[in-house]
């Protein structure tokens, strides 16, 4: 950031009187610009038929990661609430219509500045299309993910936790669980 969003003034990084990090902060009109995380809010579209269960897929027609896989998400708009920003990110980019269930996983990301919420969803019918930031949507069972081009670890978390629990139920009855992890920075060789 270099100039207030108040005054049009450049700004400086400093640590406010009360506070304990740097923030952006105007010397001219003392507007302190709090930076915060972007949520990105997605959904787990699945459809059960003859016991088999798919989840829906998006190939993804933007960057980063452009053609690679991903759940249908997005990041949160002002004034909706999780829930409505996954069936809205599931709408847009799939064209699918869910019904949503609970959340099911909770990824912070904090070196890119983001919490990934994914909550657990149902098809309400197979009339879904490729959105404006997809080339395709498609059904995959767990065998037939595309593993090696799913776009983000966020992502790929989820997928495995999912079907995890899903075995698990299968097998000995349950509940889904609420599944969280930190997606940490990446290492360089060498650090």
């Amino acid at each position: 950031m270099k100039f207030c969003s108040e005054c049009a003034h450049p700004v400086s990084l400093l640590i406010p009187p009360d506070d304990n990090r740097p923030r952006y902060v105007c010397e001219q009109c003392g507007t302190i610009h709090y930076q915060n995380p972007k949520m990105v809010i997605g959904s787990i579209p699945v459809w059960e038929q003859s016991g088999e269960t798919r989840v829906l897929l998006c190939k993804r027609a933007i960057e980063p990661r452009y053609g690679y896989w991903t759940l249908p998400a997005g990041f949160m708009e002002n004034n909706e609430t999780t829930g409505e920003a996954a069936m809205r990110e599931t709408l847009e980019e799939a064209g699918a219509r869910i019904e949503l269930h609970d959340l099911f996983s909770l990824l912070n990301v904090p070196h890119v500045h983001q919490v990934h919420m994914f909550y657990r969803a149902t098809l309400l019918d197979l009339d879904y299309q490729a959105g404006t930031e997809s080339l395709e949507v498609e059904l995959f069972s767990e065998m037939q993910i595309p593993w090696d081009d799913i776009a983000f670890p966020t992502v790929a978390h989820t997928l495995k936790f999912f079907f995890s629990d899903l075995a698990r139920i299968r097998r000995d009855g349950g509940e889904y669980a609420l599944h969280t992890r930190d997606i940490l920075k990446p290492m360089r060789s060498g650090e």
